[in-house]
């Protein structure tokens, strides 16, 4: 299979004939009629594997992603995230040997959504690293079953569902969660639609800065700094360095407002892009957020060395005071909460994005 690689402007793109590019992520299907005797193969696959606790989601017979759910990270993630191109973007520390990476945060895991205060207990910071002394202040998010697999030419879809849990056993939430996956060419998408129900008693998500949809890019997505920290040697095992090497380092953010860098943390926005180029290869990364979401437009916590989250309920953090959320369920209330994500290769406009951007919330 070709992959494109080329300027996504919509006018170029209808002259060209290719505006099929940045309808692929659209929300409905189009049924056609065939004349075809027997059913052929779908462009988009998920094969669940229960022994390996995953399942793998592959777009022209190429992985996209997989559903995991292993037992040694706190909560199921999208792992790993890989472009068009065939180029993964997420970063390998915990779950894979890696040479040069950050050992930081090790619960930041592929892509997750979590939150770090939720009736005092904290998800986003939870990993097996954490000393067995503290972790009663620490909550777990246990994947409970795979309700439904559909493959799809147009989009194949992944509903699951977990419980957000006390260290006691106690079911704070129940989370069902359906992923939708398109893609064609060079415009990959993943819809996360999550439902988050009261279960025990009321829950209250307090303003903390700590969430609540985050990716860990790979080096290469992470903004360049000069920052002594701890990287992977070519074993994999932690090492200080001093002085960082950038080289090959270019990511940066933009906002919807066009709020660049560093800048874009604390700010709301309905999406952002974390845009890169490996190699030859150039990549965007973005996060949407969905209108009808508790605190659109979201806040995001978009930080340099690579965790890029969107964070709808920190707006006491985030705001300096000036605003106060506190959201909370009653014991059998339910919210939702939609997200797009886009994996592209090549030049991403902020008009292209503003495009996808609104076939997601129409």
């Amino acid at each position: 299979m070709i992959k494109l690689s080329i300027s996504y402007s919509v006018k170029s793109l209808l002259g060209l004939g290719l505006s099929v590019l940045f309808f692929s992520c659209k929300g409905e299907t189009k049924k056609e009629e065939t004349a075809m005797p027997q059913e052929t193969e779908k462009r988009i696959q998920l094969v669940a594997n229960e022994g390996d606790r995953r399942v793998d989601v592959t777009i022209d017979g190429e992985l996209f992603t997989s559903y995991q759910y292993p037992q040694n990270i706190k909560k199921p993630v999208l792992y790993p995230l890989v472009t068009p191109n065939g180029t993964k973007i997420t970063r390998k520390f915990p779950l894979e040997p890696s040479t040069g990476e950050r050992v930081d945060h090790p619960h930041h895991v592929g892509v997750w959504f979590n939150y770090g205060d939720v009736n005092g207990l904290d998800f986003w910071n939870n990993s097996d690293s954490i000393k067995v002394e503290q972790r009663d202040k620490y909550g777990t998010i246990l994947h409970k079953s795979i309700d439904a697999v559909e493959d799809g030419d147009e989009q194949g879809s992944l509903k699951v569902s977990m419980d957000w849990q006390a260290p006691d056993g106690t079911v704070l939430l129940k989370e069902n969660t359906t992923f939708v996956f398109r893609g064609k060419d060079s415009v990959y998408c993943i819809d996360r639609i999550t439902t988050l129900t009261a279960q025990n008693e009321d829950v209250l998500f307090k303003d903390n800065k700590e969430g609540m949809l985050g990716i860990r890019v790979t080096r290469a997505l992470e903004l360049p700094s000069d920052e002594p920290v701890v990287f992977t040697d070519a074993n994999g095992n932690p090492t200080p360095v001093a002085v960082l090497n950038n080289e090959g380092v270019n990511g940066n953010y933009v906002s919807a407002e066009g709020v660049e860098g560093l800048d874009t943390w604390g700010k709301r926005s309905k999406w952002v892009d974390l845009y890169s180029n490996i190699g030859e290869e150039k990549i965007a990364l973005a996060i949407m957020d969905h209108k009808e979401n508790v605190g659109y437009p979201t806040y995001w916590h978009s930080r340099g060395y690579g965790l890029f989250a969107a964070n709808p309920l920190g707006q006491e953090v985030f705001s300096n005071g000036k605003e106060k959320l506190n959201f909370e369920l009653k014991k059998g209330e339910s919210t939702t909460f939609k997200h797009r994500i886009v994996v592209a290769n090549g030049d991403v406009s902020a008009s292209d994005l503003n495009t996808i951007y609104d076939d997601f919330v129409k």
